[in-house]
């Protein structure tokens, strides 16, 4: 039974301020990366690291947050990105050392320095230890009742676009002073740290489970033998799992496809400047805001998660087709089917992995869909850019065709809903 006393709000404040310490940094990193050597494609590299090295660290970290806690596990993932803020503090800061000049055919011309290498590090360690989503995942599958699940989740990701909305913000308010980008960096090193402070001072163990020691196999276990191997297949076996992991795998495609190629679509073919495509997703998150705090909190008492599903994915697959005609309007009415299909989807697809996973496999479950994420991540981060290059507006097309799978896809998740109502 889900412990509803304990309240949610240090865990969204939490999460608030770990968005806000990576979107003070995100508007400049293309400048840092560049000055410290780097090109576009080297900047496509620091990107992915997080991602790649997530793919990693997310399910390790999930499955230990089923076995030693999430409080633990929530404190190790935070103090890994303190790590990683003041490694790369320490990157703008020192001298600028030249290790080796490259020229090569597929890299392009770049200047590997020791900032630049520092960078590097930094975004990698963050990534190994960015346990942070899935394990607060997993924390609010254990603190909330099914019921309550989609418009908890639609909290949390309230929680992350509004630390999308203050951050760029308050880098563009402390980066104009004489000390540049040094200042957000230390800000972002501040804001880590009260995050560890929050997680420590404020947030509870959620998980009560008492493990023991196997004597025959030296590994710890609670009604049921723990191993890497064997939780890993029966996560898979368990029913509608593996799809919900594919749908995942899809959005986050689509998703990192587009916000890769649409800045080069905006500043070719719609002549935006910084100021105008900051406006489109200050915009972007606001709605967000809006539709899943109030609107998603009164609908989702009306619709199942399975059914929020089904309408988000196919209005955010017309954002993208109406984003593929390439006008200034257009573009801007696609922030509605945008704000709508993500708002409704995601929460409700987060809410239904939730309740689809075994209690004692939580942890595990949102690990192994961060690697999911990640992989994504990883593939349409490289090949955005490269789709952009080739087939111009076509690629948001592409796009639209990874979140109509999941339209699709969606009708089979209330197949798995229905067997669960027949089960309890």
């Amino acid at each position: 039974m889900a412990e509803s006393k304990v309240s949610i709000y240090p865990l969204l404040a939490v999460n608030f301020i770990g968005t806000l310490g990576l979107s003070l940094v995100l508007p400049f990193l293309i400048f840092v990366v560049e000055r410290f050597g780097g090109n576009a494609v080297i900047y496509g590299l620091t990107a992915s690291m997080y991602p790649i090295f997530q793919l990693v660290g997310g399910p390790l970290l999930g499955r230990w947050s089923d076995i030693y806690g999430r409080k633990k596990i929530l404190l190790l993932s935070q103090i890994g990105t303190f790590i990683s803020w003041l490694i790369f503090l320490t990157a703008v800061i020192i001298p600028v050392t030249t290790i080796i000049d490259v020229n090569s055919g597929v890299l392009g011309n770049f200047v590997l320095t020791v900032p630049l290498l520092l960078i590097f590090i930094a975004r990698a360690f963050d990534g190994i230890t960015g346990g942070n989503v899935s394990v607060a995942n997993a924390y609010l599958a254990d603190i909330t009742e099914d019921k309550d699940r989609s418009k908890v989740y639609g909290q949390l990701s309230v929680s992350t676009n509004l630390g999308f909305i203050c951050g760029p913000a308050l880098a563009g308010i402390l980066s104009v002073t004489e000390y540049g980008e040094v200042l957000p960096i230390i800000a972002a090193v501040f804001i880590s740290f009260t995050g560890i402070l929050m997680i420590f001072f404020m947030i509870p163990e959620s998980k009560t489970h008492t493990f023991h020691m196997d004597s025959d196999m030296g590994i710890e276990k609670n009604d049921e033998i723990v191993s890497d191997k064997s939780s890993f297949m029966k996560i898979l076996r368990m029913d509608g799992i593996f799809i919900l992991f594919f749908i995942y795998f899809l959005i986050f495609l689509g998703y990192n496809i587009f916000y890769t190629a649409f800045p080069a679509h905006a500043a070719n073919n719609l002549r935006w400047n910084a100021t105008s495509l900051g406006l489109y997703f200050s915009t972007l998150s606001f709605l967000l805001v809006i539709v899943e705090g109030p609107v998603l909190s009164w609908i989702s008492k009306l619709y199942s998660d399975s059914s929020l599903i089904t309408f988000g994915s196919f209005m955010l697959s017309i954002n993208f087709i109406l984003i593929f005609y390439g006008s200034d309007l257009l573009t801007f009415v696609a922030l509605f089917f945008f704000a709508v299909g993500n708002g409704l989807m995601w929460p409700s697809l987060m809410s239904m992995l939730s309740k689809t996973a075994k209690k004692e496999y939580q942890g595990a479950v949102q690990g192994i869909s961060t690697s999911f994420i990640s992989l994504a991540s990883i593939v349409g981060l490289i090949t955005g850019g490269f789709m952009f290059s080739f087939f111009d507006t076509a690629t948001f097309l592409f796009a639209a065709f990874m979140i109509f799978i999941v339209f699709l896809l969606s009708f089979k998740l209330r197949y798995y809903k229905k067997k669960d109502i027949q089960r309890n």
